[in-house]
């Protein structure tokens, strides 16, 4: 049984972790920590696939928006850093038996020549149900449709290489 790749992003600011620092991880590889939403953490543990691909968004940034995508190479797992009690990330009501906190594995496949701005992929038609540009949408992994990873695809000059 085949299972159909999904599209989804994933927001960071880049002061914190960045597409560059993704680029330059060993084997361009890290996993993708310190989520601390329940509905982000339901798709890090329940719904994100290894294969799947990700728009790599930097937020707080100037401007705000893709910068890359990258390949989810390992699927769910229980996050680390919530068991750490010197990280940033440690949550003391997170337990290894029964964890409350996922990650996934993610690797670098592709830096945009420029990063499409949040102002910019707000102006595309197919783009206007996009989670990204919902009022009060903050979430940190969100799904992204076929049809929007193909649009943005296409603005940045990649629909040939790397089409759903």
């Amino acid at each position: 049984m085949t299972t159909k790749k999904q599209f989804w992003l994933m927001k960071s600011e880049p002061s914190v972790f960045s597409i560059q620092d993704l680029e330059a991880a060993p084997k361009k590889t890290t996993c993708w920590d310190g989520v601390r939403n329940y509905q982000a953490r339901n798709y890090l543990r329940d719904s994100i696939k290894a294969g799947d691909l990700v728009f790599f968004y930097h937020s707080n940034a100037d401007p705000s928006g893709i910068a890359g995508i990258a390949e989810v190479v390992r699927e769910g797992y229980p996050d680390h850093t919530a068991f750490d009690k010197s990280d940033d990330h440690y949550d003391p009501k997170s337990d290894k038996a029964n964890p409350t906190w996922f990650v996934v594995d993610v690797k670098h496949a592709h830096t945009l020549d420029r990063v499409l701005s949040l102002e910019e992929l707000k102006k595309v038609p197919a783009l206007k149900s996009m989670v990204l540009l919902q009022k009060g949408s903050r979430l940190s992994v969100q799904p992204v449709s076929a049809t929007e990873w193909n649009a943005i695809l296409k603005i940045a000059g990649y629909e040939a290489t790397l089409k759903a």
